[in-house]
């Protein structure tokens, strides 16, 4: 078998690492700009409609943030697995694997599709909607939720193209997906005058051609495990779960701190809530693209991390390890010098609105002032899940979020920081739990790899 074909005990560690993370890194980008377009495209609809429809959009983002966590339930515990089953040998296991994660998605996104449309109208308004924004958001969310399944499906299922080593084809996924977008926005929104409910009627049918993508593929005969049908195991859903909360309980935790920064920047914004919500808006559209790098790298060394920790080739598993430690560092350290001197750069992508420029540059480089040692974050996070430890996977995965950003969100505004502690929540949250996941995994993981080695 070749590197080809996904079997990552040959070839140079770092080789394969890039091998796998460059396109993968790609798909991230493309895949950001499902999002980020709209907001483009919205942002500069004429004042003041630009700008509360932008607000409208960060009041939605929590609940999108949700979505993409049961996708991640999936790949995360289902790919991983199906990858370290093709290290031991065990193909008729990986493909085991692969049926039952993708029949999970589908009932999942069923449920999440009737219940998320029936309570739109009280979520939107609790996650920060009022009087002006609210309308927007709903005509956003309520056509973007009827694509739950298609979502979950080109984000779910797209990790077994990547982890068995066809990075070019999940790659593939994605641009198609988000070149349809690009063009179908500017058509819906501006052409058919459907401004905010044409761009998710863009990004809903986006996602459902990369969705047939998807499955097209796994069902194909190109990769060595191929997708047969739908049926659950119930032995192996419980090992994907079990390993896969760890990457659903990282969006979650997103999903429910940033539901908690709305509601504390409209409770403690005054008459510049709605501002500050639309700042909050265009510093997670950052955020999205300045971790797109650093994501190639870890989900290309995870790939490589559980396929040899299932052949038991530990001394390339501490290669793998250590290359994306020193990979991330610096990435990390250049997106940092990005955000503190020349934010308004990225900004200015998304919004002519000068005092939201003016509060989005202040906002920002207090929330990435300590953006570096995410670097520790994603390694420490990225191993546990690649060599099956979901028990610290799980626990970090929460730490950062919700047993820190979260109280700390609603502790600092009262004291003494106002509305600017909502954003020092995050700086605090970026030097203690990514120092403490690291250090967790080179006790726990690293230093035994290479002893064992």
């Amino acid at each position: 078998m070749t590197t080809a074909k996904g079997d990552f005990s040959q070839g140079k560690v770092s080789s394969l690492i890039l091998r796998l993370g460059l396109p993968i890194m790609l798909a991230e980008l493309v895949h950001v700009l499902y999002n980020i377009v709209d907001r483009m495209y919205i942002g500069h609809l004429p004042e003041p409609e630009g700008t509360v429809a932008l607000t409208g959009l960060g009041v939605c983002f929590p609940l999108i943030t949700l979505i993409g966590a049961f996708a991640n339930l999936c790949s995360t515990g289902g790919a991983t697995l199906c990858t370290i089953a093709r290290g031991e040998g065990d193909d008729e296991r990986a493909g085991r694997i692969m049926q039952t994660a993708f029949s999970f998605l589908l009932l999942i996104g069923a449920a999440l599709t009737v219940l998320l449309f029936a309570t739109a109208p009280w979520t939107l308004t609790v996650l920060g909607g009022n009087e002006t924004s609210l309308p927007y958001a709903m005509d956003y969310f309520r056509i973007y939720v009827i694509g739950t399944i298609p979502v979950l499906i080109s984000l779910g299922m797209n990790a077994f193209i990547n982890s068995q080593g066809f990075p070019r084809v999940g790659m593939m996924t994605v641009i198609i997906g988000a070149a349809l977008n690009i063009v179908l926005d500017p058509l819906f929104i501006y052409y058919f005058q459907m401004g905010v409910r044409g761009a998710a009627l863009a990004t809903v049918l986006s996602q459902t051609v990369s969705a047939l993508w998807v499955l097209r593929f796994l069902t194909g005969k190109r990769p060595p495990v191929r997708l047969r049908g739908v049926g659950i195991d119930a032995a192996e859903l419980k090992n994907v779960v079990k390993l896969g909360v760890t990457g659903f309980m990282f969006k979650v935790t997103n999903s429910v701190t940033q539901a908690i920064v709305n509601v504390m920047l409209k409770a403690w914004g005054g008459p510049l809530s709605q501002l500050y919500i639309g700042a909050m808006s265009l510093i997670n559209s950052m955020r999205e693209m300045m971790s797109l790098p650093i994501n190639g790298v870890t989900q290309g060394g995870q790939a490589v991390m559980s396929y040899n920790y299932g052949a038991k080739k530990y001394r390339r598993v501490s290669e793998g390890i250590r290359f994306v430690l020193l990979g991330g560092l610096t990435i990390n350290t250049l997106m940092w010098v990005m955000a503190m001197f020349f934010p308004q750069l990225l900004i200015r992508i998304f919004t002519d609105d000068e005092a939201l420029v003016s509060l989005a540059v202040r906002c920002a480089r207090i929330y990435f002032g300590a953006f570096p040692f995410m670097a520790l974050q994603v390694t420490g996070q990225h191993t546990f899940v690649a060599l099956n430890h979901p028990k610290h996977a799980l626990f970090f995965s929460t730490l950062r979020k919700l047993i820190l950003v979260a109280p700390l969100t609603l502790l600092l505004p009262g004291l003494g920081l106002g509305v600017e502690g909502v954003f020092w929540a995050e700086f605090i949250s970026q030097l203690v739990g990514a120092s403490a996941c690291f250090t967790t995994m080179y006790f726990v993981i690293w230093r035994k790899m290479r002893a064992a080695s």
